[in-house]
């Protein structure tokens, strides 16, 4: 039996005790202490946050991205949310240095507010005029960080809604106040990890009615609404009726004032914030029940969005390519330098084809006014900057089309429901053209650009001369037709496979804008006749060569040999398939041209040419180091994302390889080859083949047996590219000597024995990012799994390569295209050619 002193028993007690202070002391490094208000008996330090009543908002010291490393600020956030939103941050420009422990917020012997850093040096004060001794600060659930005077009343003496950072929450204003000079306006940070003011400000313009611009650098617009129409703006053709029932904007003449606010009591208990990023971009974010955030709107998803991209004059087509405009000159325009039209620079924008009668024709009389100048009605379009409101009766909506026709400096007016009559006489700038929604906008041309010319008396004799004029021409026309032929020239009026088609009537139904139809002479000169100097590579539809235009532009040629399966349909589907697609990671296609047996498509010239010229050349591969392929991947992801979800059209590339990702001056990805996809309605997944086309080894299972295609199979040749880039090595041309296992088989028993950074191309050596490369081949061993329903969507593998989305495990893929060991070459051969990686046609029995 064991006996304690008393002497023993102390001793346990203070060990005891020393025990739990020091467990004290531990937890309070790692949860801070809550006050509720800051007074001049109570600064706040770092390791406390000041609480708002019913603990929605709190504020308190951070540093960016949760990085002890970096800078600390005072800033405010949603207590219960994360990730973490920062709404409000005080010391934007002077930070804290991150060593400085001692720093403070307090009340000072005035009643300011200030933040003073360890040394008591001042770094951000509210520099209040009216003082006081009694004065506090408390943070409010609005997330309001007000000071009050207890012995003034409830009236703030300073509040944080009057100075906002990069967010509006609910209740803020953002507008101004002419007569005192006062604005509320959002700046963005500079990067996430830097509050300070960065290039975007975001603010309400004077105009009636208003509407909510971003500026770059405070003067340069970057993005607008469209006018206010007193429940919306007319520009975001999206918005639904619980989006509109709670913002609103106050335009009060009289006392000179605008603001625009929003309240979150439409989305009953749910909280919300809009903010603009460092980019550019304006975000509106809600949470349910103190969840994550869900994005309800974004500004910048669509490169018409961005300001005028298309120039004075010149309409946006919406929902195209986030970085590449669609753009259209109005009607009775033409582009303003047509040599930059053709490179795609749209900025310039469009010039007047034919003056205005009322430019050269003062005179009123009866028969001047019978020539007037008339309107065309433009439907579905965001309307232009810079308009100008003219009060007329609400019931008197044709006065709007008087008051413009009466001045020669109006260009074009809109009747707007709920606003009224809108007319521009500067240049039209910002049109964008919507698939729904949007506005009436009628421009002003002259009667000839209408096709109202001038009334023609009808005599026998002129009728006469008239025709022979006609039948004159038509013969000089035949004759000339012939000649045209004769010679070959790729024009439009070229026939197509012995007549069944003409080139012209084909893109007539489409949209000829957007395609150029070379001659066939001059890609002979840009290819010096298809020298061998100048061959680029070689695929299964033909070779490729190097070219350049007269003008200088560099360009490459596919041209398609007679014997390769690329036919006349996939011909036209490249063509016109491509052209409607333009996205930063597709290539884009410059125009095409057909003379007799000959099939060219000329695309924009990619210096470092294919990927697998690099990828799988050992003397070339290391050139490829981890980030350069980290970005490929995503680039391809992201491409694939445009078609499969983003595009205007629902599209399956069904024959993406590596040989098929073309690398820019930068080594960015673009995917290429066209030929074999195929839209299919956004309902209808997955859609039926008897023709089994593509590339084996990058089939998925349901497509090679079965005819099966949907984005699910464009998803599988996805995991089998992403494998071979990190692997470095074809997926076909691949033997494990020791255990006789396939590519994916491989990769597969390595994942699942743990030691998945094995299958990492050794070239790389320790030069990788271990947790890209990992989620890289987690991601690409979910692409091949057998079940189409087991892989994930395009978006899914975009959120996966960010980190922002938990991965199942992946299962063991049994199907592969070759799963005999004796197919594979253990010695493989590398060419800077395609030519073994050729697509090819299988007929499927049914």
């Amino acid at each position: 039996m064991q006996i304690r002193t008393e002497s023993s028993v102390s001793a346990m007690n203070s060990s005891m005790f020393f025990l739990f202070f020091f467990s004290l002391l531990l937890l309070s490094r790692h949860h801070c202490a809550e006050v509720y208000k800051i007074s001049p008996a109570q600064p706040l330090s770092e390791g406390q946050n000041l609480v708002s009543s019913r603990q929605v908002f709190e504020l308190g010291f951070f540093s960016p991205n949760n990085n002890s490393g970096n800078n600390k600020y005072v800033g405010i956030w949603h207590k219960s949310i994360f990730p973490r939103k920062v709404v409000w941050v005080a010391n934007r420009e002077k930070p804290i240095a991150a060593s400085d422990t001692l720093a403070s917020l307090r009340i000072s012997s005035k009643g300011n507010l200030e933040l003073v850093d360890g040394k008591q040096n001042p770094l951000w004060s509210t520099n209040i005029s009216v003082l006081s001794n009694g004065s506090a600060a408390a943070l409010l659930d609005t997330g309001n960080f007000v000071v009050k005077d207890d012995d003034v009343g409830a009236e703030p003496l300073w509040q944080s809604f009057d100075y906002p950072s990069d967010t509006l929450l609910p209740s803020m204003l953002l507008g101004f106040d002419s007569k005192s000079g006062e604005t509320n306006f959002l700046t963005s940070w500079k990067s996430e990890s830097d509050p300070s003011t960065g290039m975007f400000m975001v603010g309400l313009t004077p105009q009636v009615p208003s509407q909510i611009i971003v500026w770059i650098n405070g003067s340069t617009p970057y993005w607008r609404t469209g006018p206010w129409d007193k429940s919306t703006f007319i520009g975001l053709p999206g918005t639904n009726d619980a989006y509109t029932s709670g913002f609103r904007l106050d335009d009060n003449a009289e006392e000179g004032t605008k603001y625009y606010s929003y309240n979150s009591y439409n989305y009953g208990d749910m909280l919300a914030y809009m903010d603009i990023s460092s980019d550019g971009t304006i975000k509106f974010k809600y949470s349910q029940s103190g969840e994550n955030w869900i994005l309800d709107f974004v500004s910048q998803n669509n490169s018409c969005d961005q300001y005028a991209a298309c120039g004075p004059f010149g309409v946006c087509k919406r929902s195209e390519s986030p970085t590449t405009p669609i753009c259209k000159c109005l009607k009775g325009f033409v582009p303003k330098s047509h040599e930059e039209w053709s490179k795609g620079n749209r900025t310039g924008g469009c010039v007047r084809q034919t003056k205005l009668f009322c430019e050269t024709n003062t005179s009123q009389s009866v028969a001047s006014r019978r020539n007037e100048d008339g309107f065309l009605k433009m439907s579905q379009l965001k309307v232009p900057d810079f308009h100008e409101y003219i009060q007329i009766p609400i019931s008197d909506a044709p006065k709007c089309r008087t008051q413009c026709l009466k001045n020669c400096s109006c260009l074009a007016y809109a009747y707007v429901d709920n606003i009224g009559c809108l007319v521009w006489s500067k240049d039209l700038l910002d049109i964008q053209e919507f698939a729904y929604g949007g506005e009436d906008l009628f421009i002003r041309l002259d009667r000839s650009e209408l096709g109202e010319g001038k009334p023609i008396k009808l005599i026998a004799s002129l009728t006469a001369i008239c025709l022979i004029s006609i039948l004159g021409a038509l013969g000089f026309g035949f004759h000339r037709l012939q000649a045209n032929n004769k010679k070959g020239n790729a024009k439009l009026t070229d026939t197509i496979e012995n007549g069944r088609d003409t080139l012209q009537e084909y893109i007539g139904k489409h949209d000829p804008s957007e395609l150029f139809i070379y001659n066939f002479d001059s890609i002979l000169i840009a290819t010096n006749n298809f020298s061998i100097t100048n061959k680029l590579g070689e695929g299964g539809f033909g070779p490729v060569y190097k070219g350049k235009l007269q003008e200088g532009k560099e360009i490459a040629v596919k041209r398609l040999s007679s014997s390769s399966g690329q036919g006349m349909e996939e011909f036209k589907n490249e063509v016109l398939l491509i052209s409607k697609l333009q996205h930063k990671n597709l290539v884009r296609i410059l125009g095409c041209c057909v003379k007799d047996d000959e099939k060219l498509l000329i695309y924009e010239f990619m210096p470092n040419r294919s990927l697998d010229t690099l990828l799988f050349n050992p003397t070339q591969r290391a050139v490829l180091d981890w980030g350069r392929r980290f970005n490929i991947i995503q680039g391809v992801a992201r491409g694939l994302l445009y078609l499969h979800r983003d595009s205007c059209l629902r599209v399956i590339h069904r024959d993406l390889k590596v040989s098929n990702i073309l690398l820019d001056e930068k080594m960015n990805p673009k995917i290429s080859d066209f030929g074999l996809s195929r839209i299919i309605e956004a309902t209808r997944s997955p859609a039926n083949t008897h023709k089994v086309v593509g590339t084996l080894g990058y089939m998925s299972p349901e497509y090679a047996m079965g005819g099966m295609f949907s984005e699910k199979s464009d998803v599988y040749s996805f995991g089998v590219l992403l494998l071979e880039i990190l692997r470095g090595r074809k997926s076909t041309s691949f033997y494990h000597n020791e255990e006789q296992l396939g590519f994916l088989s491989y990769a597969w028993h390595l994942w699942n024995e743990g030691r998945g950074l094995e299958f990492v191309d050794e070239v790389l050596a320790d030069s990788y990012s271990s947790s890209e490369a990992t989620t890289c081949m987690h991601i690409g061993l979910l692409c091949v799994q057998d079940k189409a329903a087991d892989r994930p969507t395009m978006l899914d593998v975009i959120f996966a390569l960010s980190n922002e989305k938990d991965l199942p495990p992946p299962k063991q893929p049994i199907f592969t295209n070759f799963e005999n060991p004796s197919v594979y070459d253990p010695h493989p051969h590398y060419n800077i050619f395609s030519v073994d990686n050729a697509t090819i046609t299988m007929i499927a029995g049914r």
